[in-house]
């Protein structure tokens, strides 16, 4: 989707500015954000690609605004409200109002490590893949209302397919609850004057993860 989320290549937000040993969580409640999205990860209601595409939908002064924790736990309440798990009034109270929706799979103590681990999207092959290292192949001028892995710099370019990656769950339909839909998956090369025009760095290049759906030959 062309949500303010999608910043790569824009300008005007300034210097990234890496804070010198900063420490993991800044304080208590960010900790607590991260473990409580991870707990609910764990419980495996949602999938990862629509965690990320709860995010995507914040409003654009929201994400502008909130911290890295602080989206984290909007994104819970929004997921957990979502998916009934509590309601919009208990949220609102801060407490308890009804009867707890009964969940199958809850982390406990000795599966932490687990919940810290992403586990393995690759799915067996069904078809071959249409493209190897060295094709060149151009993006699609996709504009999704949903969730996409095809950053919006990136879209109706030309570039070169650097290596073959592998079949893997799409997360453009998983996102949207239409199945894990397996595709093949790439690494892309663009040259930065493709991306960026005549006034780039001519010696830099980008390489982006795409999938077989996003692609077109040249």
């Amino acid at each position: 989707m062309n949500g303010i989320h999608d910043m790569g290549g824009m300008e005007g937000f300034g210097p990234v500015k890496p804070e010198p040993n900063e420490p993991p969580f800044h304080s208590a409640w960010e900790a607590r954000s991260l473990a409580l999205n991870r707990a609910m990860s764990y419980a495996k209601i949602w999938n990862i690609d629509r965690s990320r595409a709860a995010i995507e939908e914040m409003p654009p002064h929201d994400y502008l605004t909130m911290s890295y924790y602080d989206k984290w736990a909007l994104r819970l309440e929004k997921l957990l409200i979502e998916y009934g798990l509590v309601g919009a009034d208990e949220v609102a109270a801060g407490h308890s109002l009804h009867h707890p929706k009964p969940i199958e799979r809850t982390l406990a103590a000795a599966d932490v490590n687990k919940a810290l681990t992403r586990g393995s999207y690759s799915r067996p092959a069904t078809t071959t893949a249409r493209f190897k290292a060295g094709d060149r192949v151009r993006t699609k001028n996709i504009h999704p209302r949903t969730h996409t892995r095809l950053p919006r710099y990136a879209r109706g370019r030309a570039g070169i397919i650097e290596c073959v990656r592998g079949h893997h769950v799409f997360p453009d339909s998983v996102a949207i609850g239409q199945g894990e839909n397996p595709q093949w998956l790439y690494t892309v090369l663009f040259e930065a004057r493709e991306l960026w025009g005549e006034a780039a760095d001519p010696t830099l290049s980008v390489s982006i993860e795409a999938w077989e759906p996003y692609l077109e030959p040249t």
